[in-house]
């Protein structure tokens, strides 16, 4: 490959080994995750995409498409690193509750516009991750107790399949590919635009409390009472935070879809606990959901891990309150279920997912002897909470050196692997996680 002949094919930047921006660009969002790719393909537009494809399938190379690089593994050596920050456009359409966006499009940029309408996508914890990896994988949304995952509200994709050729993806003119693009990863096509579903959102209330690190237990209590009885309207995640150079805390996120009154008497029992250092729960517009967790929107080295939990016993609260957290920053446990944990007709491989919490552990990767440290911190979670870690993890939240065969049923996956081998035999395609790895 050179250059030259890949330039020709397309008309966005084109960045090989050893020109002057190649490093930067080639850098996925965990800045601890090396990518060692080809060629970077920084596409100008849906005909570049396919234009890459094409030359990927007539020069025997594979291609990985990343928007921002959430979610990357490092699983590039010798790929074309197809950027598709460049497709941009958020089109809603407020009398079908529908919501159109291309592949480079933020989660940020969704709610801005839905927002003011009363509407809601079914984002996550951040305003920077691309609707489409997300959704790609899944999604995880703060409102999936109540809605499902933001897979199951897509309504189409826009598409170049492995042989370079463009298609419109739908329940009735691909069911086989819709179902694997609704939370089975990037393997089986390169998405330029979806198509899905928004919900009303007409009041939105939420926040994070914090309180120091000696309330600990009591947070924890509190937080098992709320999501034993919580509508699905609500979610809510406890947190433990030791930070460098600072005390430990201990804080609770939420969002309910619902009115402030009505949010506060849910979450009453929070307030019984004294030494409050912060209360920014309140009226929340739905373009700030971010908010709710003010999570790092810049590049960082980072390590995390996630396990589905079955429950949360006296095991449980002594594996995730009594052992030390350093050097882990963060550990983190959602309420999940609900209709994330429903089975539905026609749904995508994500789910149902019917344990009823998540664990998250997320630390600080500045080099290999921390990040070793770190893994092996996360390690000591998982192992003293032993049964109760069910083996599945979603796939939205899957991490270097893991497997997508971790994040689907037998069955699922085998369907995964026979629509990877149909459509894309010669490998022109991988995701972040490759089903057939």
């Amino acid at each position: 490959m050179t250059n030259t002949d890949l330039r020709a094919a397309v008309r966005g930047r084109v960045l090989l080994p050893g020109d002057d921006a190649f490093e930067q660009a080639a850098k996925p969002w965990n800045l601890s995750v090396p990518q060692p790719v080809a060629a970077v393909v920084e596409a100008a537009d849906a005909a570049d995409v396919a234009a890459v494809a094409r030359y990927a399938a007539r020069t025997g190379l594979t291609v990985t498409a990343q928007p921002g690089g959430h979610g990357a593994s490092g699983d590039t050596d010798g790929v074309i690193l197809l950027r598709t920050g460049r497709l941009g456009g958020v089109e809603v359409r407020r009398e079908e509750r529908v919501a159109r966006v291309g592949a480079g499009v933020k989660w940020g940029e969704v709610l801005a516009e839905s927002g003011p309408l009363g509407l809601t996508g079914l984002a996550g914890s951040s305003p920077v991750v691309s609707v489409t990896g997300y959704t790609l994988g899944g999604g995880l949304s703060w409102f999936g107790r109540r809605y499902g995952f933001a897979a199951d509200s897509v309504r189409s994709f826009d598409v170049v399949g492995a042989d370079g050729e463009p298609a419109t993806v739908t329940a009735s003119s691909d069911p086989d590919l819709f179902w694997a693009l609704r939370g089975g990863g990037g393997d089986f096509a390169l998405v330029t635009a979806i198509e899905f579903d928004l919900h009303p959102a007409p009041a939105l209330y939420g926040g994070r409390m914090i309180w120091p690190g000696h309330r600990t237990r009591e947070v924890f209590e509190a937080f098992r009472e709320i999501t034993a009885e919580a509508p699905d309207e609500l979610s809510v995640w406890f947190n433990r935070f030791q930070f460098p150079q600072a005390p430990p805390m201990v804080a609770v996120d939420a969002a309910f879809l619902g009115a402030e009154g009505d949010g506060r008497a849910l979450l009453a029992r929070l307030d019984k606990i004294g030494d409050v250092i912060a209360d920014k729960r309140g009226p929340l517009p739905v373009a700030n959901l971010g908010g709710i967790t003010d999570e790092p929107t810049d590049p960082a080295p980072g390590r995390s891990r996630a396990e589905l939990l079955t429950g949360l016993d006296d095991t449980a609260a002594k594996a995730l309150l009594d052992t030390p957290l350093e050097p882990v920053l963060a550990v983190q446990v959602r309420h999940v279920g609900g209709a994330l944990a429903a089975a539905r007709p026609g749904a995508g491989p994500s789910g149902p997912m019917t344990e009823p919490y998540l664990l998250y552990l997320i630390g600080l990767a500045l080099n290999p002897e921390l990040s070793a440290a770190v893994g092996a911190r996360q390690q000591r979670f998982a192992d003293d909470l032993g049964a109760l870690v069910s083996g599945r993890k979603p796939f939205t939240m899957l991490g270097p050196g893991e497997r997508a065969a971790a994040a689907f049923t037998e069955r699922d996956l085998a369907r995964l692997r026979d629509l990877k081998r149909a459509r894309d035999p010669r490998g022109v395609l991988r995701a972040n996680f490759p089903v057939l790895a």
